[in-house]
């Protein structure tokens, strides 16, 4: 899941700011990856957090650097169920048994709401931090453009371009989705284990964190008893 994030000069942030915002919006792709998926009892897909500053010093933590441009790249690398799936299966799906085809939707609606977490995680962190209500209504589906969602909301097209060949329903199917991710978020437990995965990311020296060690991060709330729900 590739975000780019350059700052809009319409208005001030300060760099440290926009990097938090950065860390909070690939934590929460990635929990919803594992923790997500995880409650759907779907197969564990495979992922890497690749995120740093582009001016960033060589075994610096995000936290400390010093920032001079205003360019930031950061990435969840892989964690896409359809792309873990059989070229067959993809090809013959409106021919699989009832079981197959449901176990089929499952995953892309996964692989969607996955993608919606992201942008949704960076503007509840950014309400949170700014003192501001957030909820569905103040921040909806096109408000995420503004939380470097514009990449995620373009795969989530093209996903329901393939899924819904009908595109009156898109809409509809969007804010089903939307809705969703939007319940995961508002989980304490899962916003917690966002929160965790965030600090991590910051206090992090290396360019790539570990599919082994951001689920590490992800399952502490195990040891202090927390119930997920979804």
């Amino acid at each position: 899941m590739k975000r780019n994030y350059q700052t809009d000069t319409s208005f001030i942030i300060n760099d440290q700011d926009l990097v938090k915002q950065i860390a909070f919006h690939e934590a929460g792709h990635a929990a919803a990856i594992y923790l997500c998926n995880k409650q759907k009892q779907l197969p564990p897909v495979f992922f890497q957090i690749s995120i740093k500053a582009l001016d960033r010093q060589q075994d610096s933590p995000l936290n400390t650097c010093l920032l001079t441009h205003d360019r930031f790249a950061a990435a969840v690398e892989g964690g896409r169920l359809i792309h873990s799936l059989p070229v067959a299966l993809l090809e013959n799906a409106h021919d699989l048994s009832i079981a197959d085809q449901t176990a089929y939707q499952t995953a892309f609606e996964a692989d969607m709401i996955n993608l919606l977490v992201g942008p949704l995680a960076e503007a509840k962190h950014v309400a949170l931090r700014d003192d501001e209500l957030f909820n569905a209504r103040l921040v909806n589906l096109n408000a995420l453009h503004n939380y470097g969602g514009s990449f995620d909301l373009e795969k989530v097209n093209e996903y329901l371009d393939i899924f819904i060949a009908d595109r009156s329903r898109h809409p509809e199917k969007l804010a089903e989705l939307f809705n969703k991710a939007f319940q995961f978020i508002s989980s304490p437990v899962h916003w917690q284990a966002i929160e965790r995965l965030a600090r991590y990311i910051l206090n992090n020296e290396e360019n790539i964190i570990s599919c082994e060690a951001a689920i590490a991060v992800l399952d502490q709330n195990k040891a202090m008893g927390g119930q997920m729900f979804y």
